[in-house]
């Protein structure tokens, strides 16, 4: 299950972010994105969860919760809209 977290701390890391979810189960993945052109964060990420009971259960706990001082927004994830490229 494929988990949206928005409103993330700018200092969070994928490995903290992955803390966060591993105690509602087993993390496949987690990834705080980040600007290309800086490298800093964008305040959000993805966490791929490996059973979707334990994802609800994160999504449920998480949402609203504060995590170092900013309340996060938790749901699951929707695919990628396709958009045309930009063109400078």
């Amino acid at each position: 299950m494929n988990i949206y977290v928005g409103n993330l701390s700018f200092r969070m890391s994928d490995s903290e972010l992955e803390k966060v979810f591993a105690e509602f189960g087993e993390v496949k993945s987690a990834k705080v994105i980040t600007d290309r052109e800086t490298g800093r964060s964008k305040g959000f990420g993805f966490v791929e969860m490996a059973d979707a009971s334990a994802g609800n259960e994160a999504i449920e706990k998480l949402n609203g919760n504060e995590v170092e001082g900013r309340t996060l927004r938790v749901n699951e994830a929707r695919p990628r809209e396709e958009r045309p490229r930009r063109q400078f």
